[in-house]
């Protein structure tokens, strides 16, 4: 069955950075886009940005545009995450999503605080 493993969060500073990763099973890695979204407690998932099926195009929420750089790995079944320049209002759970799947992993962590 399907799985997605997130990985790499925590307490970071501000201004500092972070690599998120997940690692996927359970179908065919890179027939799919790939996404990043992050959700606050009492607020709706946001996206944050998604990769072509080959790295050869990327979109990103305007919130983290010129600091996230969303990539994969195909021959490791795996989305990453490169978060720099972090600020408080990027702390939030992380979770990678595949295309057309209304499937959730447990995400992982990311504070930012001083």
């Amino acid at each position: 069955q399907v799985q997605l493993v997130e990985s790499g969060g925590g307490l970071v500073q501000p201004g500092g950075s972070l690599r998120l990763s997940c690692l996927a099973s359970g179908f065919i890695f890179d027939r799919y886009p790939m996404s990043w979204y992050r959700r606050v407690p009492e607020k709706e998932r946001e996206h944050v940005a998604t990769v072509s099926r080959f790295n050869t195009s990327a979109m990103y929420a305007d919130s983290v545009k010129g600091r996230f750089t969303i990539s994969r790995d195909n021959d490791k079944n795996t989305v990453y995450l490169q978060m720099n320049s972090l600020k408080p209002e990027d702390s939030a759970v992380y979770y990678c999503k595949r295309e057309n799947l209304d499937y959730w992993g447990q995400g992982t962590q990311v504070t930012v605080s001083s």
